[in-house]
């Protein structure tokens, strides 16, 4: 039995790491981000987001003690703590996991557009996430983010932003992404990633979660894309994944040197907050090819 195995079987128990709760934690996410107007309800509505930013704090630390242990082991001098973290790439939870190639050479049409369905419905906005978590951040890594972030808007121009791009391949693949549809693995994973880039006690946690995604994206990437052409699919309508394939190589080399290097030379303790970030990311992952796996395969 693998740690992520364990991981997902000791969760069972967990009231937050649940289908009812990370429903009820999606909808709250996409209603308070939602650019809205005042009303006169504001107190009522003010006094459940007091009640839902207790539960996602306990959520969240929940998540925290699942990783821990490890976090606390992680070197904190800053070039050791690169080569750790970049170790992740190939050790950390989910890495090669059989879906991929899977999805790559042997799913069927139908089976990549339900994959695509819960990727889609639980995509967090990395730009949003970058844009939230870049507030106050010292001057390099934040110059870092808004790199990240100019790339993510596509240098200023509509056809080359990132968010456009995984619309059209809603289109393109007749899905209709819907919280209700999607397992709560996949709600669970984004709730963690908005949870961390809201929340500034978690600002460092949401670096470390942001460039874990960089560094392990490519090749999950890649697989996916070659699926997509595969069942037919032209390569510019494949490009959401083809684009990221490459393009996060390059952000996840730029995000160790000039983000998190600098942090941890700055603040040691900023390595056990990216670590537990990181490590939170990826068994959220993991726990999503779990779940995508026992569907596709069952």
């Amino acid at each position: 039995m693998t740690a992520a195995s364990n991981c997902i079987r000791a969760s069972q128990s967990s009231h937050f790491l649940a289908d009812a709760f990370q429903r009820e934690l999606a909808h709250w996410n996409r209603e308070r981000l939602e650019p809205s107007f005042v009303c006169k309800a504001w107190r009522p509505r003010f006094e459940d987001e007091v009640r839902m930013r207790r539960l996602e704090g306990e959520f969240l630390e929940e998540l925290r003690a699942e990783v821990a242990e490890e976090a606390a082991t992680v070197p904190t001098e800053a070039r050791e703590f690169i080569a750790w973290f970049e170790g992740l790439r190939e050790m950390g939870p989910g890495q090669g996991d059989p879906l991929f190639p899977w999805l790559a050479a042997e799913a069927t049409r139908d089976e990549l557009r339900w994959f695509f369905e819960q990727e889609a419905a639980g995509e967090a906005g990395f730009e949003d996430l970058v844009a939230l978590t870049q507030v106050k951040l010292p001057t390099r890594p934040k110059l870092e983010l808004a790199r990240n972030y100019w790339d993510e808007m596509g240098h200023g121009t509509q056809k080359g932003m990132h968010g456009p791009m995984l619309d059209g391949l809603v289109e393109t693949l007749c899905v209709t992404p819907a919280i209700e549809n999607t397992v709560w693995e996949s709600l669970c994973l984004a709730n963690a990633m908005t949870a961390m880039a809201t929340n500034r006690r978690y600002a460092w946690h949401s670096v470390g979660a942001l460039g874990i995604i960089e560094l392990t994206a490519p090749g999950r990437s890649a697989m996916v894309a070659e699926g997509l052409k595969r069942v037919g699919l032209t390569p510019k309508e494949a490009r959401y994944f083809t684009l990221h394939a490459v393009l996060d190589i390059r952000h996840s080399e730029d995000w160790n040197r000039e983000a998190i290097m600098p942090a941890v030379e700055a603040d040691p303790r900023r390595a056990w907050a990216m670590a537990e970030g990181a490590l939170i990311r990826l068994r959220c992952g993991a726990r999503c090819f779990d779940a995508y796996r026992s569907r596709l395969w069952s």
